[in-house]
């Protein structure tokens, strides 16, 4: 279901009244007088929220004679929250995608010249960008002696030590011995 559907009828909902008429409209369906008697609402309050039901899509109406009969509308009310949630792959979150990666490359390019480091970061978010750059140096699951890891890092930056260091504490290596395995 698309995202502003969705949002119409989680606001359609919000309101008591509303909540009451769908209720009372789960029984069966009712005239709009009928309707009005029961939940104590002047015709034209329910004719308000009833406009509003039917534009969210929840109530169907249709004329017999002189009269309006309100139902449930079927295929909205079969319907589960994860269903009117959606998938996950609605606008927004492709944009917070966007603005995250947009957010990642200029934190590499203020960091880094070229493949060089120029300073390490002192913010936490920032340093995790620039030690999973640095990672992307090594195979995942692949054994490197203290040495061999030592000299790919002082390739980036002079200070090895601290940039090893962090990548342990941060879980991006792990160190056994003397020997060395990039884990993500």
């Amino acid at each position: 279901m698309e995202r502003e559907k969705a949002i119409r009828i989680f606001k359609c909902l919000s309101d008591a009244s509303r909540l009451n008429i769908i209720a009372t409209l789960q029984k069966g369906e009712a005239y709009g007088e009928l309707l009005a008697e029961r939940l104590g609402l002047s015709a034209s309050t329910l004719s308000f929220h009833m406009k509003k039901l039917e534009e969210a899509g929840l109530v169907t109406s249709r004329k017999e004679q002189y009269y309006t009969v309100y139902a449930l509308a079927e295929a909205v009310t079969q319907l589960r929250l994860c269903d009117l949630l959606g998938d996950g792959s609605s606008a927004e979150e492709d944009e917070a995608r966007r603005r995250e990666e947009a957010y990642r490359q200029k934190v590499l390019e203020s960091f880094f010249d070229g493949d060089r480091l120029k300073s390490i970061p002192v913010q936490r978010k920032k340093k995790l960008i620039v030690l999973q750059k640095i990672a992307e140096n090594f195979t995942p699951g692949k054994v490197y002696e203290e040495a061999a890891l030592s000299d790919i890092i002082e390739a980036i930056h002079p200070d090895y030590c601290t940039l090893r260091r962090d990548m342990i504490s941060e879980g991006i290596l792990t160190r056994e011995n003397g020997k060395y395995v990039r884990v993500k």
